[in-house]
């Protein structure tokens, strides 16, 4: 028997915190009704895939919805983050899209859940959703589609690496480095990025001699100084005038490379080793104790990409290394952020949820959200939303700050976008902006600086990219 068609306002193909970050901005400023599908089987995306001691890299304090906040909005206690803001573990993460899920969007009685589903939206508009265990579809009537999976992430363990693996060779994916990690082994990390960085602490943090390390980075990448982004109120003048230093340095800069000099000068962006020029850059984010420790690590391999690993070798672009007995190959190969798509968010029936300033997903979910419910008109929501596609090469981090400023003098001229922006917990300049106390006419000028400086550095943006 073929079910009946599900009427919704709004088609979710995606559970992930893009999606539930949209999900929850639209249903609290308006009335609309939606389904939201996903093929896991609890909400989250990635985060349910991810390694058992990932951490988020950014504070707690402006991740996930807008609606409820993730942690305890202290600090880090114990560990390589002690004394900064939290980062909440892929558990608590977990559990906290749970809470989104049940307490913010299921009890509103307009929203509907449908775990281990799946959407197709064929040719001629219509949308289908099938069930992965039981093979049923089902019709959707949809007045909106929203395909949450543009922004999704790539894992380890969901991803086989990208490289050829001989048969008995003990390459496994960062998921499995707890389960096989044993005493007196060697290991050697394929990767320089995100999961890279999250394997070598790992292994230091659980006394391997860095001897017993090798690293292989086929490209240096700068990296973001989490310490300039705490979220108190004694650390105003660091994140403030922290960013009017980068945008100062995007101002002042003669090239590309004087302004990453002038950028690394302010303590802004940090590099593994000093002596040699990153060319990549992903949005990472380490703490001066992380980058201390990693830096303990000597036998850096820069020797290109990983083509093959074989009993007797690792063979990359420019060169061969030799495979120890017994070593364990950890591979960290996977893209975390995937290549843009091309296409604007906002169209006829369809929004494609996309990030709106850089390397920041769930605000930028909330964002659209917000654009939705607030902006009837097509082409001006697309002008409210610009896509900032994610970055490969340093050069990105300078097309990113100009999407960024871009989108947020374009925000600051929507009266309701404004008022969101100046009241949401997901936007790291508002939080410190509404810590000024009346009479802290120091912290105001600051602000003002910072206005100032964004104009001065959309100014410049154009000949440093040219």
């Amino acid at each position: 028997m073929t079910a009946s068609p599900i009427t919704t306002d709004y088609l979710m193909i995606g559970a992930g915190a893009t999606s539930l970050a949209f999900v929850d901005a639209l249903v609290a400023h308006s009335s609309a009704t939606v389904l939201i599908v996903d093929a896991h089987d609890a909400p989250g995306g990635h985060w349910n895939d991810a390694y058992p001691f990932v951490r988020l890299h950014q504070p707690s304090a402006y991740y996930g919805v807008d609606s409820l906040p993730l942690g305890t909005g202290g600090r880090d206690a114990t560990g390589i983050n002690a004394g900064m803001d939290e980062l909440a573990s892929g558990a608590e993460v977990r559990s906290y899209f749970e809470r989104v899920l049940r307490e913010r969007l299921l009890s509103t009685r307009r929203v509907t859940y449908r775990p281990r589903h799946w959407a197709e939206v064929r040719d001629d508009g219509t949308a289908h959703i099938s069930s992965l265990v039981t093979g049923d579809t089902v019709e959707v009537r949809a007045g909106m589609i929203v395909d949450g999976t543009l922004a999704r992430s790539e894992v380890p363990a969901t991803h086989p690496p990208r490289y050829l693996v001989a048969e008995g060779v003990h390459c496994v994916p960062l998921n499995a480095l707890p389960t096989v990690a044993r005493p007196g082994a060697r290991y050697t990390v394929v990767g320089s990025g995100k999961t890279g960085i999250d394997a070598v602490l790992w292994l230091l943090d659980h006394d391997v001699d860095p001897k017993h390390i090798r690293w292989i980075m086929p490209r240096d990448a700068w990296m973001l100084d989490r310490g300039n982004y705490q979220m108190r109120p004694e650390c105003f003048d660091t994140m403030i005038g922290g960013l009017i230093a980068q945008l100062e340095a995007i101002a002042l800069a003669t090239s590309t490379a004087d302004c990453f000099a002038r950028v690394e000068a302010a303590g802004q962006l940090v590099r593994l080793d000093p002596n040699v020029e990153p060319t990549a850059y992903k949005c990472c984010t380490v703490s001066p104790t992380e980058l201390r420790a990693l830096r303990r690590v000597r036998e850096v391999i820069r020797l290109g990409h990983v083509r093959s690993v074989r009993h007797d070798g690792i063979e990359l672009t420019h060169g061969t290394i030799p495979l120890h007995e017994g070593e364990i190959v950890v591979d960290c190969s996977s893209s975390a952020l995937q290549p843009p798509p091309g296409v604007a968010v906002f169209a006829e029936r369809r929004i494609n949820l996309q990030m709106l300033r850089t390397c920041q997903p769930t605000f930028s979910g909330a964002m659209i959200g917000v654009v939705t419910t607030s902006e009837p008109d097509l082409a001006r929501r697309n002008a409210l939303a610009h896509p900032v596609n994610g970055p490969n090469v340093p050069k990105d981090w300078l097309r990113m700050w100009g999407d960024s400023i871009r989108n947020r003098v374009a925000w600051g001229q929507h009266p309701v976008v404004n008022a969101w922006l100046a009241q949401t917990r997901l936007d790291s300049i508002s939080v410190m902006a509404r810590m000024v106390r009346p009479g802290e006419s120091d912290k105001v000028a600051m602000l003002t600086r910072l206005r100032e400086t964004m104009g001065q550095a959309a100014a410049r943006l154009p000949a440093l990219l040219a």
